[in-house]
């Protein structure tokens, strides 16, 4: 739905600047490069879900899509590549789709309770988990990426959680972005570990369960930070206003970290 979507976009806006007599092809190929592009990050989704990131072949993702090896290297320098824009893809549909509930609920507990829902959601998203489990795994796996691949995650949990956690109190919180950082880190790790239990054992740790025990530990951090004020004197908050990486400059700075 969301590749017909985007067709449907590129395409006003190549029927809008064909009106005014310019030229066409150019953007006719762009909208070809975004549907390809949107088809193998979706089949690398599934590919990676279902090997694993160390044994996912870039031909099964490329065969998955209906698409070439040559189409892959054109859109994606290697299999890290298409794994960080996943995980990109993954935190803008969270902003695009939490930050406007969040802003349209008055009140701070039905602020809590959709997000509350939301974390919910993504719980039982089997494959969802599974690419956070081995993004998780690959880094531990590497430790001479590690600490690349954890700054780059860091970026992420800051342009994601940070806002989303502000729009639930009435005033932002006086905290530190390390200490918030930690908060987050903490949190999605109960989060993940409560997911990956449920999906491991589903019939102890059911839906039902799952969510209590989601709202339950957001409750609770949400409860510690209000009692917490910490000034931001952190560098990581400056960091957290820039945008993350392009990605030729993310590849260029694990280019140069030495391989296993």
């Amino acid at each position: 739905m969301r590749v017909w979507l985007l067709c449907d976009a590129v395409n006003a806006m190549v029927d809008s600047i064909n009106i005014a007599g310019q030229p066409t092809a150019s953007l006719r190929k762009q909208q070809r490069g975004l549907v390809t592009r949107q088809e193998l990050l979706r089949s690398a989704r599934a590919i990676f879900a279902r090997d694993g990131f160390e044994h996912a072949r870039i031909e099964d993702i490329a065969a998955n899509a209906g698409r070439t090896r040559g189409a892959f290297y054109d859109n994606f320098k290697d299999k890290e590549d298409v794994f960080y824009a996943i995980f990109e893809e993954n935190i803008d549909r969270d902003l695009a789709e939490l930050a406007p509930r969040l802003a349209s609920l008055p009140v701070m507990e039905e602020r809590e309770a959709a997000l509350a829902d939301y974390l919910s959601g993504l719980t039982m998203d089997r494959e969802r988990t599974l690419l956070n489990l081995e993004f998780k795994l690959y880094a531990i796996r590497h430790p001479l990426k590690r600490k690349r691949l954890a700054d780059l995650h860091n970026m992420m949990c800051l342009r994601c959680s940070i806002p989303e956690i502000n729009q639930l109190f009435t005033e932002p919180i006086k905290r530190g972005a390390t200490a918030r950082l930690a908060d987050s880190l903490a949190l999605g790790g109960v989060v993940d570990g409560l997911a990956l239990n449920h999906l491991f054992n589903p019939e102890k740790l059911d839906e039902q369960e799952l969510i209590r025990y989601v709202k339950l530990c957001l409750s609770e951090t949400l409860l510690g930070l209000q009692d917490k004020t910490v000034p931001q004197k952190d560098d990581l908050i400056r960091s957290m206003q820039q945008p993350l990486p392009h990605p030729a400059s993310r590849r260029d700075t694990l280019e140069s970290s030495p391989q296993n």
